[in-house]
């Protein structure tokens, strides 16, 4: 891909792998095609923010199925287990109208509500509260801590490689989501990396060296997210707590 990114269409069809001296031209053309600063910064503020809240919402739900006990509480993840069985283009319509009536096309909200809280997530935060200790509650209840105070200064510290790896898949989910901010986002003022390097396949012809620089620089943003929190990754993934 980044050889590609540094070479003329014409090298690319050819199979050309090693790295050529067009990086700068490419990097020149795709400016001209596309607001490359503005789809840069959309795509961070989504997926940062959305990822914050995502990860706020889902572990405060995910500690609240495990730790608190309810009669109705099995029924209720149940139902948010079966939420992951539906395919995510079956409610995009129906969605869309209902976001359609409260006045929120091309809303940064309209983007981030259908993500802020996931099944997946959710069930991922409640298997590693499983290995939380209990005891370290009850201890702090006795100590006179409250519940908010329990969950943010004992459980989030705790947790911190189930939030790592939490944010590396919420993160990228974020950063990459295509279909529905293409359905959602309609004006140009709210374009992102996705739909920037889509719009590079949109014209009677195809320059792949320019295409090539566009998904890497689109890739580049998930891999500084991965390696940064890839020691913790496996840990949260697996719900170890030390």
């Amino acid at each position: 891909m980044f050889c590609a990114s540094t070479n003329r269409s014409i090298d690319v069809i050819a199979g050309k792998l090693i790295p050529g001296t067009y990086l700068i031209d490419n990097f020149k053309a795709l400016i001209a095609q596309q607001n490359l600063r503005l789809a840069l910064c959309n795509s961070f503020r989504n997926a940062t923010v959305l990822t914050i809240l995502c990860l706020l919402v889902c572990s405060i739900a995910g500690y609240g199925f495990e730790i608190y006990h309810d009669k109705a509480k099995d029924a209720v993840f149940t139902v948010l287990l079966t939420a992951m069985m539906i395919p995510f283009a079956a409610i995009m319509i129906p969605m869309f109208r209902m976001f359609s009536q409260l006045k929120m096309v091309n809303t940064m909200a309209a983007f981030m509500l259908p993500s802020i809280s996931t099944p997946f997530m959710i069930m991922m935060f409640r298997q590693a509260s499983r290995s939380f200790p209990h005891d370290i509650i009850e201890a702090a209840r006795l100590d006179g801590l409250s519940e908010t105070g329990i969950f943010f200064r004992m459980y989030m510290p705790t947790m911190k490689s189930t939030y790592a790896a939490a944010t590396i898949i919420t993160f990228m989910n974020a950063w990459n989501n295509y279909l529905w901010p293409k359905v959602i986002l309609q004006n140009n003022e709210s374009i992102t990396m996705p739909m920037l390097v889509a719009n590079l396949l949109g014209g009677y012809t195809v320059d792949y060296g320019v295409l090539m620089l566009g998904v890497f620089i689109c890739t580049i943003p998930t891999a500084i997210i991965f390696f940064c929190f890839q020691k913790s990754f496996t840990e949260g993934i697996t719900g170890a707590v030390k």
